[in-house]
């Protein structure tokens, strides 16, 4: 009995170190292979004051922690009529580490990506892939049975499961993930599941995903007390643009009009990403963002190809592609104004 028990307890960790190795392949294939030029520094001398500006490869390195949040906003356009089991995990997961090489590639001209963000951007990224897995590995089998028993009919759950995974992906938008309240959702399955074995199963399922999230929150909003939270304004300056005009714009603080132009203070992530297109439909054009002179941005099209993309990917429950563009800041505005066939999606703002 005891060797038998010993025997399973060493398949149980071959099987971990097993995972382990593969959740980390993708991470040496990306230190390793996806190597560009050497990291120089940036020629131009900024203009906002040295505690605005921030390393201009954020723009890129940005980008990761975005296609998580996309991820899920494509999880729930799935099961918004579909089933978990629909959604593509590994799909998921591939665009997380195909994407990420080219860009890794192109923040060398950009002055490269620092040892503490290739460790975030990893953690993240083998994080993101197991919890892929492990949804993958349930909703492919039990899951999948589970609808199977259920029939065609949703169930309550269903519905009410796929509303949540909207509001999330929505929420994660502008706001970090672990200030999500999972206890919430963990409540509203109790009180609007029914008897059926498909609710029941969901209960299960989502509640203790929903529970496990929410321990791992608590610890994530601790550390980053510690270590204090990202800044949630940022300074650029910009032409063409009137400075009574600018300070009409919801979120935009004018600081003061230079020789270079108007130095404006704004709110960051999707709320900038307003605010650019504000800015841009006026006939305003930026100068610099936080310093810098060189931009990501995604953007949305039907067709799969894109000359001026980095990268391009379908996106999942849409039919549609997503493209990754790094251009001059300076002609970022331009762009908006010429997106073509394009429709903007998100500005990463360092």
């Amino acid at each position: 009995m005891i060797r038998l028990v010993f025997r399973w307890l060493g398949r149980a960790l071959l099987a971990l170190v097993v995972l382990a190795v593969l959740l980390l392949l993708p991470v040496g294939y990306v230190e390793l292979a996806c190597t560009g030029p050497e990291p120089k520094p940036s020629a131009r001398e900024p203009i906002v004051a040295p505690e605005w500006r921030r390393a201009e490869s954020r723009t890129l390195t940005t980008y990761p922690e975005w296609h998580i949040v996309h991820a899920y906003d494509d999880y729930a356009r799935v099961i918004a009529d579909g089933d978990p089991h629909d959604f593509g995990y590994l799909r998921a997961i591939a665009g997380f580490w195909t994407s990420l090489c080219p860009l890794k590639k192109r923040s060398g001209e950009m002055g490269g990506m620092t040892g503490d963000q290739k460790m975030t951007i990893y953690t993240i990224g083998v994080s993101f892939s197991a919890e892929m897995l492990a949804k993958a590995a349930y909703e492919e089998t039990l899951g999948r049975i589970a609808t199977l028993v259920r029939g065609e009919p949703r169930a309550p759950l269903d519905d009410v499961s796929a509303d949540q995974a909207r509001e999330y992906a929505a929420f994660l938008q502008q706001v970090p993930w672990y200030k999500w309240d999972f206890a919430a959702d963990i409540a509203e399955l109790e009180a609007s599941g029914t008897d059926s074995a498909r609710d029941r199963e969901r209960r299960f399922a989502l509640g203790t995903e929903y529970a496990v999230k929410a321990l791992y929150a608590k610890q994530i909003e601790a550390a980053v007390a510690g270590l204090g939270a990202d800044a949630l304004r940022m300074r650029s300056v910009v032409t063409d643009i009137g400075t009574a005009e600018l300070a009409a714009i919801e979120g935009v603080s004018v600081i003061g009009e230079g020789a270079a132009g108007v130095e404006i203070e704004t709110d960051r992530y999707r709320l900038f990403t307003r605010i650019a297109e504000r800015i841009a439909a006026a006939g305003g054009n930026f100068v610099e963002i936080a310093g810098n002179g060189t931009i990501l941005f995604t953007a949305i099209s039907g067709q799969s190809g894109n000359a001026d993309a980095v990268f391009s990917f379908v996106r999942q429950g849409y039919g549609d592609y997503r493209h990754l563009l790094v251009v001059p800041v300076a002609t970022l505005a331009d762009r908006l104004r010429n997106l073509g066939d394009l429709s903007l999606e998100h500005i990463h703002d360092y």
